[in-house]
């Protein structure tokens, strides 16, 4: 594993944050920026992972991701819903089986043993989460425990059944970028469906030059083992233009067999709103301001 590992070529540090960046100043005609838009929404993972939450915040939320804006009947909804696992139920009944769900963000901040965390992971796909988050344990990988988190991606993925794993990096912790190419190859290899690169609570979150590592590691996995995995950056992206930057890169690094919610998505919740008020904006011609979405 480690020599594996660490045989996957370096990232050259100063082309790839140049890359990005010349990524990010791609401009899109106005009729491919609805389109853009339109599809951004459908990448969202509506998500709400407080200890405060209650059913109500829940059910208002799992509305939203239905319908994103209630007087537009052409506005798609959301990817999914993300909620701890206590929560599924009753985002499922607002859902009413009509949207994937995702599950639960494992582990949590004081990093219980591997067993509470796949009893936690079973609770949630029985409460009908189609979708599970976990995170790598960052200690165990900074120190080279490659093994370790390798079984540990397998056995919550054995958890999840015939839901999908998403497998969180942290990517703010990892140090380098060759640590992130790297934790991308271990998390495919253990069988991840999605590769993540933070839960949007440890900065720096998701970045452009981040994210175009785990494209090219989607890219360059497919094309050595035939099976996609998708990738989903989170924390951050707050804005239409910051959601754009990300299609185009995705476009253009992986290739438009990503631009899909099945393959591509935002973990930012903030962004929907963004969204939602210049979708309007776009259709009717006038800023409709903050008071035409809601505060989640």
């Amino acid at each position: 594993m480690r020599r594996f590992l660490h045989g996957l070529p370096g990232v050259d540090q100063v082309g790839c944050e140049a890359r990005a960046a010349a990524l990010g100043t791609r401009s899109i005609k106005a009729a491919s920026k609805q389109w853009a838009i339109d599809l951004a929404i459908r990448m969202v993972d509506l998500t709400t992972l407080e200890g405060s939450d209650t059913p109500g915040k829940v059910r208002a939320l799992a509305a939203k991701a239905l319908r994103p804006d209630p007087s537009d009947q052409t506005c798609p909804s959301v990817a999914a819903v993300c909620v701890y696992p206590d929560m599924v139920a009753v985002a499922k009944d607002v859902v009413h089986r009509q949207r994937r769900l995702g599950g639960h963000r494992v582990p949590r901040p004081d990093e219980p043993p591997l067993s509470l965390k796949l009893q936690d992971v079973a609770f949630a796909v029985a409460a009908g989460a189609d979708e599970i988050d976990m995170v790598i344990d960052r200690g165990a990988f900074l120190a080279g425990h490659y093994l370790q988190v390798f079984e540990e991606i397998v056995a919550v993925r054995e958890a999840c059944g015939p839901a999908h794993l998403k497998v969180i990096f942290e990517t703010g912790e990892l140090q380098t970028y060759d640590n992130v190419r790297r934790a991308s190859w271990l998390a495919m290899m253990a069988g991840g469906h999605f590769i993540k690169t933070s839960t949007g609570k440890i900065q720096p979150a998701a970045t452009l030059p981040v994210t175009m590592i785990l494209l090219e590691a989607v890219r360059d996995f497919r094309e050595a083992t035939g099976i996609q995995v998708g990738v989903k950056p989170a924390g951050g992206i707050r804005t239409s233009k910051d959601a754009i930057k990300y299609l185009v890169m995705v476009n253009e690094v992986a290739g438009d067999d990503w631009l899909s919610p099945s393959w591509f998505r935002f973990g930012a919740s903030t962004l929907l709103n963004d969204l939602l008020m210049q979708r309007s904006t776009m259709q009717t011609g006038r800023y409709s301001g903050p008071d035409y979405v809601t505060l989640d």
